[in-house]
């Protein structure tokens, strides 16, 4: 398949459509995408005839599922070069989202997960459907939930953020409204009716975006999530990993001892450099926190990492067995972390 057939861009009425068309890779993201998905914002900005941009995905599983870190992986530390080409990329992109004059639409109608929450999160509108699956699992394969993690996630509500930072937890429905990541609801067999709609509305506002959603959207009902609000703030308000842990494993209720569990699973370096990175990221604006992450992503990929071996163990030999290198939370060193921090140099994103 051409690059050319994996994104596909639409002038309808007002809109600018962008469809995500990698439907048998769950629409994830390839370099070549995001150049294009760029190329395309930076006209739409500055065209009187473009009102507002959607983006959708194509097929019936998914919005986005992510960047195509398997292919990523496949070169090793030495050649790791087309990786952080990809990540460079990307984030140019997400930080395009984030600035981009007009009303941005992104229609959540299917898996969302990592690059996917990157072309979405940042925009003016998130719509979510019942279709919905909302996660950042990057710890699960020694990553860090990057895309504009760092400033997206420490200014959810309570420790929301450094909670699905951690764990990579998936969220539904009601939950991704609790959050504030989606912004409304409806079920995914409007979808095209508000589509239309938009399309033949007068847009010269986000307020007039508003009103049209407001004619398709819906109640989704209560957030399961509120009911371990408390919880998850206590445990996830604590200053290092270590504290985490042990806040959980004294905690006598059935979501503590299963979120304990699922955190023993992941990459302690990367949950350890997930914890700095979320820390830092409230405290700086948009681009600072890209380039954050850019130097954290481009260091994990330049030597044989955790990266490497969380692939291998989840998308490539899939025996979900992965050797973390440290083994243990206890054997990461402040020194380890702070590494993935450094300067690159000449090599620092341009944003």
């Amino acid at each position: 398949m051409t690059t050319e057939a994996e994104i596909l861009f639409e002038e309808r009425g007002g809109l600018g459509i962008i469809t995500l068309n990698r439907p048998r890779a769950l629409n994830s993201l390839s370099t070549g995408m995001c150049v294009l998905m760029d190329q395309e914002l930076v006209k739409w900005a500055t065209d009187d005839a473009i009102k507002a941009v959607i983006i959708q995905g194509a097929g019936e599983k998914a919005f986005c599922a992510g960047g195509d870190v398997k292919t990523l992986a496949e070169n090793s530390p030495e050649d790791h070069h087309k990786a952080t080409e990809f990540f460079a990329t990307e984030y140019v992109m997400n930080s395009r989202i984030y600035h981009f004059p007009k009303p941005y639409i992104a229609l959540l109608d299917g898996i969302t997960m990592g690059g996917g929450v990157g072309v979405s999160v940042h925009g003016s509108h998130r719509i979510i459907t019942e279709k919905c699956l909302f996660a950042m699992p990057e710890s699960a394969i020694g990553l860090i939930p990057d895309v504009g993690g760092s400033y997206f996630m420490p200014r959810l509500p309570g420790k929301l953020g450094m909670y699905l930072g951690l764990t990579g937890a998936r969220l539904k429905g009601a939950d991704i409204l609790y959050t504030g990541i989606g912004t409304s609801y409806m079920t995914s067999d409007k979808i095209d009716g508000f589509v239309t709609a938009l399309a033949e509305a007068d847009i010269k506002s986000a307020d007039d975006v508003d009103r049209v959603i407001s004619c398709f959207a819906e109640d989704p009902g209560e957030a399961p999530l509120d009911e371990f609000r408390d919880l998850i703030d206590a445990a996830f308000g604590e200053h290092c990993l270590e504290d985490i842990l042990d806040h959980l494993a004294a905690i006598d209720h059935e979501w503590a001892a299963k979120t304990l569990s699922k955190l023993k699973k992941m990459s302690p370096i990367s949950m350890k450099v997930i914890i700095e990175q979320i820390l830092q990221g409230g405290a700086l604006e948009f681009n600072p926190a890209m380039q954050m992450e850019y130097r954290i992503v481009s260091h994990i990929v330049s030597y044989q990492s955790d990266f490497y071996e969380g692939v291998r163990a989840v998308l490539i030999d899939k025996d979900q067995n992965p050797t973390w290198n440290p083994a243990t939370v206890e054997a990461v060193t402040d020194a380890q972390v702070m590494a993935h921090f450094e300067n690159l140099g000449d090599k620092e994103l341009v944003l």
